[in-house]
Parts: C-alpha cells; structure tokens; sequence
C-alpha cells in the first residue's frame, strides 16, 4: 500500500507547485494527489507537474476536484459540471494517474425547496456518466465522503447505496479512515479507490480491515493548506511519522523503495 499526500497542503506557501512535488518526496511519501483545475491551468503548468513527479520519482495516484454543480437543478449548470469533470480525468490520464477523487457537494437550501431524491438522482446520472468516462480511459472515480450534515454523500450508509444506484465498476468510494466502524467496511471489498488519512491520525485496527478487503492501493494523507513553507514541511513531516506508524502498526506493508 503506497503512502500519498494531497498536494492541497503547500497552497499559500512560498514553495511552487514543483517544489512541492519534490519536498513531498523528500520527506518519504510514495505518491501525491494533485490538487489542480485543468480549466485553470495552462499547458506549461501541466508539463511542470508532470516533469516534477517524473524527476522526484513521485507518481500521482489521483487529480482532486470538487464538482459541486453536478447535482444543481439546472441541467445546464449540471452539464458544465460533468465536462469538468472529464477534463480533470483527462489530466488524470495525462499525469499517468488512477484515479479522480471527486466531491460531489451538498444538497441546496437545506432539503426545503429542491426534492433531496432528486438531487441524489441528478448525482447518480452524473457520476455514472463520468464513470463510464473514466472506464473508457481505464481510470476510476472515487467519490468522497464528506463531513457536512447537508453532504449528499454524508455517512457510509449513503456510500454504499449511491455506489449501488450508479452500479459503474470504474466508480468506488473514497474511504475516510476517522469516519468508519469495523462493521462497515468489509462490505466494500472490491470497490475501494483509496482512503484518506487526515493528518496522518487514524486507527490501525480499521486499516488492517481494509487490507484484509484486498485493498492495495493508496493511503492519502490531507492536511490543511498552510502559510510559512517551514512550518507546513514540520506539518507534513509529522503528519508522515504518524502515517507510517500506522501502517506499521496495521501490519501494512509499503513499496520496498519507501
């Protein structure tokens, strides 16, 4: 199981997008998940990232994109959303990644005006369009939890249920490891396509679990975005140590290279 970091961490910093490829690497981790917005940045910027993690030796597991229109009640506004989304799997592909780790928001003025089922449903025909995008393009989508009482995808119960109704094999579920139970977790075998560590906490016992699904992909640590490039590196270090020790702990093993 490979050790990432969400390159989102050295936003605000005085470190570029380069330089915090290769300080990533410089501190340990195996791979990185890229922050970035493909209707953002221009060719030169896409060249420079995959440059830096080709010369840091640095492979990018997954392109990170929060597509909050994607269940909007304008078709229009969800159409845009969707494109989006496929130029982001197209950088996923570009950058010799696996993965779009997608956010897909919340539903809108509190459940009180839009139908919360046909927010969902809007969802569901998005994110199975997207997945057939990413099969296509031998890539998957994983599709976020998230920790807002209004997320559409807010607790597993709803994981398992949307993963279900979008029935696509190249669309599976980001796990989040400080928002799971041991019970939970045995009945996403096969349909997991990374889990995320915030900032490097979580518990050895669930992780081993998620191994024993035959999970063997990335472990992605998220941190804040920072400010003083000395003390984000303190941050990203110590958040690695606490990664690693779990790991250890878990009994998971990491490439022989790490």
């Amino acid at each position: 199981m490979n050790l990432g970091l969400v390159n989102s961490v050295w936003i605000g910093s005085p470190l570029d997008t380069a330089e915090g490829i290769h300080k990533t690497r410089e501190i340990g981790f195996d791979s990185i998940d890229v922050a970035a917005d493909p209707l953002e940045i221009d060719i030169v910027e896409r060249a420079r990232i995959r440059n830096a993690c080709r010369e840091a030796g640095l492979p990018v597991d997954a392109v990170c994109c929060a597509a909050l229109g994607i269940a909007d009640f304008n078709r229009t506004v969800r159409r845009f959303h969707i494109d989006r989304c496929m130029e982001h799997l197209d950088l996923v592909y570009e950058l010799e990644g696996r993965i779009l780790s997608l956010g897909i928001g919340e539903y809108v003025w509190q459940q009180q005006v839009i139908p919360p089922r046909e927010q969902w449903k809007w969802a569901v025909e998005g994110v199975r369009e997207l997945g057939e995008y990413a099969a296509a393009l031998g890539l998957c989508v994983a599709i976020e939890m998230e920790p807002w009482p209004m997320s559409i995808i807010h607790v597993i119960e709803e994981m398992n249920e949307f993963l279900c109704e979008v029935d696509c094999p190249a669309v599976r579920a980001s796990l989040d490891l400080s928002r799971l139970a041991t019970a939970e977790i045995a009945k996403f075998a096969g349909r997991i396509a990374q889990v995320r560590l915030e900032c490097g906490e979580g518990d050895a016992m669930l992780l081993a679990e998620i191994q024993r699904t035959g999970f063997d992909g990335a472990l992605s640590v998220r941190l804040r975005p920072g400010t003083a490039a000395g003390e984000v590196a303190g941050q990203v270090a110590e958040a690695y140590r606490r990664a690693g020790r779990l790991m250890r702990e878990a009994g998971v093993a990491r490439p022989a290279s790490a």
